[in-house]
C-alpha cells in the first residue's frame, strides 16, 4: 500500500487490488476507535496512471492549465489541470524510474487525460505499457509485489515485514508516534535488522531471512519458488525472477548518455538467510539444474536522474595486482612527468582559458610566493590558557605567525565590520563545522556530564535551491543537527522561494514559517547566488523573542563583495559570518569566521566555543603558508575593494545581458539585469549542462554545470553556473564581457574554431589587476623568487 496526504487532514491509500476488501475492512474496523476520521472507498470515483521516464516531465508540462508539477524531489504532491480535470499528481511510481508521476483522474475524465498523454508524448517516443511491463521494471528496480515479495511465501509463511528492505523506511518507532497496530511485533523485527545492518546477526527465528537481489551468472531464468543454495545448505527461494532488456551507458560521469546497444540479463528477487549479504555467491537450482548467482544490492540505481542506470552483475573479479615496484632510478623521470604535466595544465589554464567558475580565483603573484615561504612547512598550535589570560603557542619560532595572525584579524574585521575574526579554519566548509560544533558545545555548557545535545533546529537554503552543501545535514550539519521527532529526518527547515524568481527568498512566506518556529540558528548564504539574502528583514521578525535564533551568514561565494555595493551582513543583523577566502575574495583557500559579540555577553561563550573548535577541536596544523598569503590579500582587498567590487557586479550584469541578446536562456530576474552578484546561471536545456560544460571546456571555456530549481538533482542539471570574478581581476570589463558572449553562444553551440577563438580573446587578458605590483614591487618580488 502506499499512503499520500494531500491535505492537513486529507489522505489516500492505494492498495493492492487484489487486497481492496480485506484492507478496506480492517481500515474500517480500527478507525471506529478515532472520533472524525472517516474512510471511504473511492475505488470507482478515480482512475489511476502511472507516467514514468525521463520525458514525462517535459511531456506534463506541456499540458498543465492550471497548478504546477510537485517538487523534484521524490514523494511530492500537487494537483493540476489538465483537459480540463482536476488531478492529483505525485512523484511517485512503481518502475525505479526517477522521473516519475502518478497520476490520480476523474474517472469520468481518464480516457480523456489518456488520450492527451498518449497524443503529446507520441512524438517524444512514449509507449503504453501493460501490468507485465511493469512488473519487469518493478523487479529491475527491487519493488515488492503482493503474493511475491508480501503475504505467504512458498513454503506457506507469513512474510515478516521486515523480511524486505524497504520496511525499515515505511516504518517509524518515533515516540510521537505512540501505539499502533502491530508495534510490538515490527519492534522485535527492527531490533534484528539492526543486528543484520551492524553485522552482528547470528539467527533469529523472529527474522530468519530478507529479500535481496539475485543476479544470475549463467543464462537461464530463474522463477517464483526455484529454491537457491549455498553448497549443499538451501539459503532460500527466489519470489520473482525473470530476463530484463537493458540499455547500455557510455561517456563518464554525470555526462554519461544511452547509447544505441542493449543487453538482456537474468534477475530476481530471493528470501534468503539473513546472514547472506551482497557479494555471496549461491546457486539457483532451475528445472534441475544449478545456476551460479551472486547476492546483489540493488539491480540498478534510481538516485542519478534522468534515467534509471542498471548496475549489470559482471564475472567475479580476479584478485587485484600485487603494488607495481617502484624503483628509486626511475625517480627523475616520473618527477619530469609530474612537472611536465603541471606546467601544462598551468599555461593551458593560465593563458589559454577564460576561466569562470565562480568558486574558484587566481591569487596574485605575490600572495602566491607568500604561500611557500619559509611557514608552509612550519607549526603553530596555540590557544588560551586561563592560567594566563592569553594567548599561548606549543612552539617555538611562531612570533611571525603571531603577528600574521594578528594582522589578518585586523584587516578582516575592518574589511567585516566586525570585533572577532577566527582565522585558523582552512577551507569554509571547516569555518562552518567549527560554528555548529561550537552551538553543540556551547547549548551544553551547563551540564557537561550528560550526552550532549544537538542543535534542536535550523531554518536554511535548500541545496537545490541553491544553498551551500556545507549548511546541508549531508554536509557540515551532520553530527551537529537533532532529529525531528515528527519526521524522524535532521530538524531542517528549508526558507520558502518566491513562485516568480526562485533565487529569492519568499520573505512574506518565511515569516509565516516563523511565526509557528523558533529554530536555533537561521542560516543564510548560497552557492547558487544572484541576489543578497534578506537578512534585516529576518532579522527583525525574530528581534525581540526570549530565545532568539542565531542569525549566521555563510558568505563563501560572495565574501568578496562585502560592502555598500552588495550587502554588509553585521550591519543587517547577522551574529556570525562564515566564507571561503578564495571565490570573490582574493586569496588562498581557506575559511574565516567573523562575529561582533561584546565580551561578558551570553553570545561571547558562543564566541569562546568558537576559538576552542578552531583548535584544538577541528585542526592542528592551521597551514601557515596559506595564512601568510591571506595576510596579503586582506590587505590588497582592503586596498581595491572600492574599484573591484562594483566593477564585478557591472560585469556580470553585462555577461547576462549579452548572453540573453545572444539567444542564450539566462535565468533570473530581467528587471535587475539576471544577477545582483558575480554569478550568471544559463539554463541550456533539461538534463545537459554536463555535456555542455565539457563542450566549453573543450573550447577553453571553463565553468560547471548547475542544477537549477526545477531539477531533480545535479545528474540532470539543465544549466551552467558561470562566475565573473575571476577574469574581472584580469582585465575584463563591461565590453568586453559583451564581446566574449558571442564566443561564449557559439561554444554551446558547439560551432567550428570558437577553442581557438577564445585563447585568442584571452591572449588580451594576462595581467592581474587589483594587486599591489609594478615597480614599487618588483624588488620585493625577485627576493622572494630568489627564496628558492
Amino acid at each position: 500500500a502506499y499512503l499520500y496526504r494531500f491535505g492537513e487532514d486529507d489522505f489516500i491509500v492505494v492498495v493492492n487490488a487484489s487486497n481492496l476488501a480485506g484492507d478496506l475492512e480492517h481500515l474500517r474496523r480500527h478507525a471506529a476507535a478515532f472520533p472524525g476520521v472517516e474512510v471511504a472507498d473511492h475505488t470507482a470515483d478515480l482512475a489511476m496512471m502511472a507516467f514514468q521516464g525521463p520525458l514525462t516531465r517535459e511531456v506534463l508540462e506541456s499540458l498543465l492549465e492550471d497548478g504546477a508539477l510537485p517538487e523534484p524531489r521524490r514523494n511530492a504532491l500537487s494537483a493540476v489541470t489538465i483537459g480540463g480535470a482536476e488531478i492529483l499528481l505525485a512523484r511517485t511510481g512503481y518502475t525505479g524510474e526517477p522521473i516519475c508521476f502518478e497520476l490520480m483522474v476523474p474517472a469520468d475524465r481518464a480516457e480523456a487525460v489518456w488520450t492527451a498523454l498518449v497524443e503529446e508524448g507520441a512524438p517524444r517516443g512514449l509507449v503504453a505499457c501493460g501490468l507485465g511491463s511493469r512488473d519487469s521494471l518493478r523487479l529491475e528496480a527491487s519493488l515488492p509485489l503482493y503474493g511475491h515479495e508480501l503475504g505467504i511465501d512458498p513454503e506457506g509463511n507469513e512474510f515478516p515485514a521486515y523480511s524486505f528492505p524497504l520496511s525499515s523506511t515505511a516504518v517509524s518507532f518515533s515516540e510521537k508516534k505512540g501505539d499502533f497496530v502491530g508495534h510490538e511485533a515490527l519492534e522485535r523485527q527492527f531490533a534484528i535488522d539492526r543486528e543484520i545492518k551492524a553485522g552482528e546477526f547470528r539467527g533469529s527465528e523472529i527474522l530468519p531471512r530478507r529479500t535481496r537481489g539475485l543476479a544470475l551468472l549463467a543464462p537461464g531464468v530463474a522463477r517464483q519458488g526455484c529454491e537457491v543454495f549455498a553448497g549443499d545448505a538451501k539459503v532460500g527461494f527466489v519470489t520473482s525472477g525473470t530476463v530484463v532488456p537493458y540499455w547500455k551507458f557510455e561517456g563518464q560521469g554525470a555526462a554519461m548518455t544511452i547509447s544505441d546497444e542493449s543487453g538482456r540479463r537474468s534477475i530476481a528477487l530471493a528470501c534468503l538467510d539473513a546472514t547472506l549479504r551482497p557479494g555471496a555467491e549461491v546457486e539457483v537450482d532451475v528445472r534441475g539444474r544449478r545456476l551460479p548467482a551472486r547476492v546483489v544490492a540493488f539491480h540498478g540505481r534510481s538516485d542519478a536522474p534522468p534515467f534509471f542506470r542498471p548496475a549489470v552483475a559482471a564475472p567475479a573479479a580476479a584478485p587485484a595486482a600485487a603494488p607495481a615496484a617502484v624503483r628509486a632510478a626511475d625517480g627523475p623521470e616520473r618527477a619530469h612527468s609530474v612537472l611536465r604535466r603541471a606546467l601544462d595544465n598551468h599555461e593551458w589554464r593560465q593563458r589559454d582559458c577564460i576561466n569562470l567558475i565562480p568558486s574558484e580565483m587566481t591569487p596574485s603573484p605575490l600572495v602566491r610566493l607568500l604561500q611557500v615561504s619559509d611557514p608552509v612547512g612550519r607549526y603553530a598550535e596555540h590557544r588560551e590558557l586561563a592560567a594566563f589570560g592569553q594567548e599561548v603557542f606549543y612552539y617555538q619560532g611562531t612570533d611571525f605567525i603571531a603577528w600574521v595572525e594578528e594582522q589578518i584579524a585586523a584587516e578582516m574585521s575592518a574589511f567585516l565590520g566586525c570585533r572577532l575574526i577566527e582565522s585558523r579554519p582552512v577551507s569554509g566548509q571547516m569555518a562552518n563545522m567549527t560554528v555548529f560544533s561550537a552551538l553543540v558545545d556551547c547549548r551544553n555548557r551547563g551540564d557537561r556530564r550528560r550526552e550532549p545535545g544537538r542543535i534542536r533546529q535550523a531554518m536554511n537554503n535548500h541545496i537545490g535551491k541553491g544553498g551551500h552543501l556545507s549548511s546541508q545535514p549531508m554536509g557540515a550539519l551532520r553530527d551537529c543537527i537533532a532529529r525531528d521527532p515528527a519526521t524522524e529526518r535532521p530538524a531542517v527547515v528549508n526558507f520558502p522561494v518566491r513562485v516568480d524568481n526562485p533565487y529569492r527568498i519568499d520573505v512574506a512566506a518565511t515569516g509565516e514559517l516563523l511565526e509557528r518556529l523558533n529554530p536555533e540558528v537561521i542560516i543564510f548564504g548560497k552557492s547558487m547566488v544572484l541576489h543578497p539574502e534578506p537578512v534585516a528583514a529576518v532579522r527583525a521578525m525574530v528581534e525581540g523573542r526570549e530565545d532568539r535564533p542565531l542569525i549566521m551568514y555563510d558568505m563563501a561565494h560572495v565574501l568578496g563583495l562585502v560592502g555598500p555595493h552588495f550587502q554588509e551582513p553585521f550591519r543587517d543583523g547577522a551574529d556570525l559570518v562564515t566564507g571561503s577566502t578564495h571565490k570573490t575574495f582574493f586569496g588562498p583557500q581557506r575559511g574565516v569566521i567573523g562575529a561582533d559579540f561584546a565580551e561578558g555577553t551570553p553570545l561571547f561563550d558562543l564566541w569562546k566555543a568558537v576559538r576552542r573548535r578552531a583548535f584544538p577541536g577541528m585542526l592542528s596544523n592551521h597551514h601557515l603558508g596559506t595564512m601568510a598569503g591571506l595576510l596579503l590579500a586582506a590587505v590588497e582587498m582592503n586596498a581595491f575593494k572600492d574599484e573591484y567590487q562594483p566593477r564585478v557586479i557591472a560585469n556580470a550584469k553585462a555577461f547576462a545581458r549579452a548572453l540573453s541578446e545572444a539567444g542564450l536562456a539566462v535565468e533570473g530576474d530581467p528587471a535587475v539585469d539576471y544577477t545582483e552578484t558575480h554569478q550568471v546561471i544559463v539554463n541550456v536545456g533539461y538534463a545537459r549542462g554536463a555535456e555542455v560544460a565539457r563542450t566549453l571546456e573543450s573550447n577553453n571555456i571553463i565553468c560547471n554545470y548547475q542544477a537549477i530549481p526545477s531539477d531533480e538533482g545535479f545528474t540532470a542539471s539543465s544549466a551552467l553556473r558561470l562566475g565573473v570574478a575571476e577574469m574581472t581581476r584580469f582585465g575584463m570589463a563591461e565590453g568586453d564581457f559583451e564581446e566574449f558572449a558571442a564566443l561564449f553562444a557559439a561554444a554551446v553551440r558547439d560551432e567550428p574554431g570558437v577553442g581557438e577563438a577564445v585563447a585568442a580573446f584571452r591572449g588580451r587578458f594576462q595581467e592581474m589587476r587589483f594587486c599591489f605590483a609594478g615597480d614599487d614591487f618588483a624588488a620585493v618580488q625577485e627576493r622572494l623568487r630568489g627564496t628558492f
